[in-house]
């Protein structure tokens, strides 16, 4: 149902309105066309930067590894490989120091004098330094061995046999007689060798002079002939050492070529030994040595056959019940026996000289062939022992 004036109001401003908000209508489309158009070029731009940022990016990191691999593939050169560094020779500290002297002073530089005599004395005392450790007289290794003939020779030290430890600091001497002190006592005794060619021996006389134990030889065998035979003075000397309360010890002068000899040897000393045995309290030595101005019979023997012959004889004398013993002058002990294969037997080493120079160990030192004691008429054989056989 219509108003009263309605139809009439609309009649005159319906269209007006719709022209009106169709116009409005598009300007606010222009508007925000004309606004999303300028975001989408402002995002564009964004966008297209970002890519080619990101494509730099991307060029730069496929480019890092190439970088890194470039010094692998051609490696840095150092001034060592260079080849024309072998055109100059190497120069040596001298001639570097001449330099740089020379490089300073802007003058040829000439050695002082006092340094260059140091040089020549450092360089000597290197020299002498080096003779002396191949010196055989003073590297501690060789011993001085005199021949009989007169020739001397340095010989090798063995390392592997026993060593004289003695101290001859501590050795006196005491109206002629040698002995061996140890902290004011005296541990060493006191002894004489005899045989025929000493003459009468007056055996209280020697007991009170101060011996305290006689070597009598009992017998010995030809040199030429092979003969044994008995000391002629064998049975009045054994005897007076026994009246005399001396200690008794033995020695038989060897010839023996074989070793049957030798122990035929050895049983002629048991045989002749027996009625005395109680009293025989040193030991029996073998002495075998060459004689002089003549030949002997065991000239033709070798180092093997002399030792040989030895042990038979030692052996024989310790079957019996006696210490065997083995005398020799340093030439015979080092050079004519082998001292390796006797090292079980004691040594009666003749040397005279004021401190033997023998470097293995012995128990009984001959030092004197011409000594004076009451008791002897001439020159006596004078001995030290540094064992006390009597009291084993």
């Amino acid at each position: 149902m219509k108003l009263p004036g309605e139809e009439e109001r609309g009649g005159g401003v319906g269209p007006f309105l719709i022209y009106m908000v169709v116009g409005v209508s598009a300007f606010v489309l222009i508007v925000l066309f004309a606004v999303f158009k300028s975001n989408d070029n402002k995002r564009g731009g964004s966008e297209y930067l970002q890519e080619v940022q990101e494509q730099r990016e991307e060029a730069a990191k496929q480019e890092e590894p190439a970088a890194e691999e470039e010094p692998s593939e051609k490696p840095k050169l150092r001034a060592e490989d260079l080849d024309f560094w072998d055109m100059y020779p190497e120069e040596t500290e001298e001639e570097m120091s001449e330099a740089a002297e020379t490089e300073e002073t802007g003058n040829v530089v000439s050695k002082n004098p006092y340094t260059e005599k140091a040089e020549r004395e450092m360089e000597a005392d290197r020299q002498k330094e080096e003779e002396q450790r191949n010196d055989p007289a003073t590297d501690g290794r060789h011993t001085l061995i005199t021949n009989r003939d007169g020739t001397e020779e340095w010989v090798l030290i063995n390392p592997y046999l026993t060593k004289n430890t003695l101290d001859f600091t501590k050795m006196e001497d005491k109206a002629g007689l040698k002995r061996y002190m140890e902290n004011g006592r005296k541990t060493s005794y006191v002894g004489v060798d005899i045989s025929k060619h000493t003459g009468k021996v007056y055996f209280p006389s020697i007991k009170a002079a101060g011996v305290d134990y006689v070597m009598i030889r009992l017998g010995s065998r030809g040199y030429s002939t092979g003969q044994i035979t008995l000391d002629e003075n064998f049975k009045e000397n054994i005897e007076g050492a026994i009246d005399a309360q001396l200690d008794i010890g033995i020695y038989f002068y060897s010839q023996a070529i074989t070793q049957d000899e030798a122990i035929q040897e050895a049983n002629f000393v048991m045989q002749n030994l027996e009625p005395y045995r109680t009293h025989v309290k040193y030991p029996i030595a073998f002495n075998m040595g060459f004689v002089s101005n003549d030949k002997s019979r065991i000239e033709g023997l070798s180092r093997e056959d002399k030792t040989a012959v030895t042990v038979s004889f030692m052996e024989a004398v310790k079957a019996a019940g006696y210490v065997p013993m083995i005398y020799g002058d340093k030439e015979w002990l080092i050079k004519e026996v082998d001292l390796t294969k006797l090292q079980d037997y004691d040594v009666w080493l003749s040397q005279e000289e004021e401190i033997p120079d023998y470097p293995y160990l012995y128990s009984m030192w001959q030092y004197n062939t011409d000594g004076v004691v009451n008791g002897i008429d001439g020159g006596a054989d004078l001995n030290i022992c540094f064992i006390s056989y009597a009291e084993r």
